[in-house]
């Protein structure tokens, strides 16, 4: 039953609308299991609407009415005070448009605004997270009333077969507009390029969507130096694949007008995956990782980048650095914060979670860390932060750079990356107590044993160009040597007790090998293969370095000082294979062999890369 409270009609009596006259009724036991919905926001009566939903479970709310008839104030007051204590899963909006046309058009764009305010304030209170204020709105926009009214519904777009499921699990916060003129459809190939393909949104609709986009078998052996497929990955220009968009990785551009982006599966045809695919190869190491010990490796990264500024010298353009001041440099971020307004909004409105950012150590250096999340999701975060970054700064007329060493007199930059371990919602890397060896779990201990045992190996994914060895080297905080540290950043593998976690434990581990031109998933794949492994051979650690590990130079194994060191550690280690796809290694390892041949001939081509990373 819909009961009218609050204001509207005229002939109403204000003193009898108050909803706190229905307390008699509602408890009345009769009525218990009736569902009751409380119209119009019950203006001005909405904090005792509020109350009654929050102790009845019974009522409901619609703010129907309200919206638009309320000023913008009144409109954002009165849903601000429904939301007091009512729970978000009871408050439902409707147009209420019954006599003109124009209010069903203007309540529903005034509630998008009016809800996009409450849930920021909500966000930047701290009362909610981003993620948890995007499901609001959807609960608040459609799902409430979907399960409320037990509409079971489908909705079909002129000339297309694609039906949208209201069981669909991904939401995406910011669904399509109809100005959309064209869809950016990327993909990372294996040399960890960010490439894309345009396609007008009429085609990406009634097309793409259903049949994946053409493209050559040669993309996924293509170089950083040239864009054509090395000789021993047997990918050529014969032979054809689909990009098949994730869906669920749609998102508005926030950066330009009327376009969206989403990131691409890779298959042979609509439905069966190519074994080149990067998301697959993680998607398939997950779903061991999950099948075999019930756990889901979550990934945060650090993403650390130059900002470059165009000059003339002596009549040609010369890319030097945005600006030469220290590490956490207040006048940095000053001089640089006009960026950040834009870039830290837009990853927002893309469900990024930004944790923190600050001027690194080298000129125009700045660092930016997000949260973790599951790895897929990290992967994908990550490309999409890139695409911010680079595309907000080039707007400005600057460069950014996430190439490992854009100098070699310059400090570097990597992709250091966050891992732990999560079992039914909780960390289970970290120890139960105190006395946990080393601060972590029994199965903490295992995966991190594996992944310094396969280390070297896994530089050849994760430190994948010969300019990454140029930044991994002793007292650069880059890890060196095969090792791992409590708190130690001399160490590739770091444990990290971050606050808020119990003193002697530690909730996950970095690796700060982990650079800017690794394609996030292949990375994160071989690192779940090598964590897998440790915890199927139960491996252990041995004692952490408590020091800079180049004063024992003489004990410690030096990690792979370059590419071709790192690639003969692959080629000897065979844990890779099954976990990561045989056909895919071939093409990883004839990339890899192309990059060292090329630039070991070509010693200054490493300073193009700056326009590829």
């Amino acid at each position: 039953m819909q009961i009218h409270t609050g204001f509207g009609d005229k002939d109403l009596d204000m003193r009898l609308s108050n909803p706190l006259h229905l307390r008699d009724v509602l408890e009345d036991k009769r009525f218990s299991k009736c569902r009751i919905v409380l119209l119009h926001a019950s203006y001005p009566f909405s904090k005792e609407a509020s109350y009654l939903a929050s102790i009845y479970p019974q009522v409901y709310l619609d703010f129907g009415l309200a919206v638009p008839k309320l000023s913008v104030h009144g409109m954002i007051s009165s849903v601000k005070e429904l939301l007091e204590l009512a729970p978000i899963k009871k408050v439902m909006f409707s147009t209420d448009g019954y006599a003109f046309p124009e209010t069903f058009y203007l309540g529903a764009k005034k509630a998008r605004e009016v809800v996009f305010s409450v849930l920021r304030d909500a966000c930047a209170d701290g009362d909610l997270s981003i993620p948890e204020a995007i499901e609001a709105a959807k609960d608040i926009f459609s799902q409430n009333a979907i399960q409320f009214y037990k509409i079971n519904y489908s909705v079909k777009s002129s000339g297309s077969e694609n039906r949208v499921s209201p069981n669909f699990v991904k939401v995406n916060g910011n669904d399509s507009e109809d100005d959309v003129l064209f869809v950016r459809v990327i993909w990372s190939d294996a040399s960890g390029q960010q490439r894309c393909r345009v396609v007008p949104k009429n085609r990406f609709n009634y097309v793409v969507t259903k049949n994946g986009i053409g493209l050559t078998f040669a993309s996924m052996g293509m170089t950083s130096f040239t864009d054509g497929p090395a000789d021993e990955t047997n990918l050529t220009g014969v032979g054809e694949i689909r990009l098949m968009p994730d869906l669920s990785t749609k998102w508005r551009i926030p950066w330009i007008k009327q376009e969206e982006m989403v990131l691409a599966d890779m298959h042979l045809k609509p439905g069966e995956a190519w074994e080149y695919c990067p998301r697959e190869a993680l998607r398939r190491a997950s779903k061991i990782l999950k099948d075999e010990f019930n756990l889901v490796m979550n990934a945060g990264f650090e993403n650390e980048f130059f900002i470059l500024k165009s000059i003339l010298r002596d009549g040609k353009e010369e890319l030097v650095p945005f600006d030469s001041t220290p590490f956490c440099s207040t006048s940095s971020y000053d001089a640089a914060s006009y960026l950040f307004h834009e870039v830290i909004p837009a990853l927002h409105s893309l469900n990024i979670t930004v944790e923190q950012l600050h001027a690194e150590s080298g000129k125009g250096q700045f660092e930016m860390a997000l949260g973790h999340t599951a790895c897929m999701h990290a992967a994908d975060n990550l490309i999409y932060t890139r695409e911010v970054i680079r595309s907000i700064t080039r707007k400005h007329g600057l460069l950014a750079t996430f190439m490992p060493k854009y100098a070699l007199d310059e400090i570097g930059s990597g992709a250091h990356v966050h891992i732990s371990l999560w079992q039914n919602g909780q960390n289970v890397f970290m120890g139960s107590d105190g006395s946990s060896r080393h601060g972590m779990s029994k199965v903490g201990e295992e995966f991190l044993a594996g992944v310094l045992h396969h280390l070297p190996a896994i530089l050849a994914f994760i430190a994948p160009i010969p300019n990454s060895y140029d930044r991994i080297q002793p007292n650069t905080w880059s890890g060196a040597y095969k090792c791992w540290g409590k708190e130690n950043r001399e160490a590739p593998l770091r444990t990290a007790c971050p606050p808020g976690i119990q003193h002697g434990l530690v909730s996950n581990f970095e690796i700060k090998s982990f650079d800017g031109c690794a394609n996030p998933h292949l990375g994160l794949a071989a690192i779940l293969a090598a964590g897998i492994d440790g915890l199927r051979n139960h491996l252990s650690l041995p004692e952490p370095i408590d020091t800079n590990p180049s004063s024992l130079d003489a004990e410690l194994q030096r990690l792979p000082k370059s590419l071709s060191e790192s690639l003969e550690a692959l080629e000897e280690d065979n844990v890779f294979t099954d976990l990561i796809g045989e056909k895919l290694l071939v093409a990883i390892k004839g990339i890899r062999k192309a990059e060292i041949d090329y630039y070991s001939n070509h010693k200054d081509a490493y300073k193009q890369l700056i326009y590829r990373y």
